[in-house]
């Protein structure tokens, strides 16, 4: 389904007039974590003998660890253990966690927004690595709920993770607001009935 519900990104926006929740990617939305996960994809990887480039690493954002591996290593025609590499490629991204900032011009619109409406972050990662970054940042506090890897069964482009968030936040689909920052992510917000906007104009170049 090519993507038709972008919204633009107008700062200082009040979506409580608009929206009855808001959805937050984690990584690359609310953290500038991108660069920093590549760094750990990229090096551990090739310690694999797997080649994993900049351009093809974002084109899989949201997508689960292991089913990026798993795709990359059967291209390759490399023989590996999904799971124990992608806990090791956790594991070097946690080492990076001191060095992560905060995207502020998305966390500023979580902060405005708090205890006036219902608002979660839905992420493809892990449980542990997103906790980490929310308090890295000091924003956990902020989100009613949070979905991750671990939650659903089917992940981004599906709509699932986005689903289960507007659930657990009492919210109908239809009436949620996504801040997301890749295409998997933009087609899964379109397959969930949700509105969405692109963060990535606001990236630090």
């Amino acid at each position: 389904m090519e993507p038709t519900s972008e919204r633009p990104f107008v700062q200082d926006a009040d979506y409580a007039n608009e929206f009855a929740g808001l959805i937050f990617d984690c990584d690359g939305t609310l953290s500038h974590s991108m660069p920093l996960h590549y760094v750990a994809w990229r090096d551990t990887m090739s310690r694999h003998g797997i080649v994993f480039t900049e351009g093809r690493f974002y084109s899989m954002g949201g997508m689960p660890s292991e089913k990026i591996i798993t795709t990359l290593s059967q291209e390759q025609d490399v023989s590996v253990d999904a799971d124990a590499l992608a806990a090791e490629k956790e594991a070097a991204f946690a080492n990076l966690i001191d060095q992560l900032p905060a995207l502020e011009i998305v966390v500023d619109v979580a902060r405005r927004h708090h205890g006036r409406m219902p608002m979660s972050v839905a992420s493809g990662g892990i449980r542990p690595i997103i906790d980490r970054q929310l308090a890295k940042m000091g924003i956990a506090e902020l989100f009613d709920a949070i979905v991750t890897a671990e939650d659903t069964k089917l992940h981004k482009p599906e709509p699932d993770v986005f689903l289960e968030a507007a659930r657990r936040m009492g919210v109908e689909p239809t009436q949620c607001l996504v801040f997301e920052d890749s295409p998997l992510g933009f087609q899964a917000a379109e397959a969930a009935g949700m509105k969405w906007i692109d963060v990535r104009p606001w990236h630090p170049s």
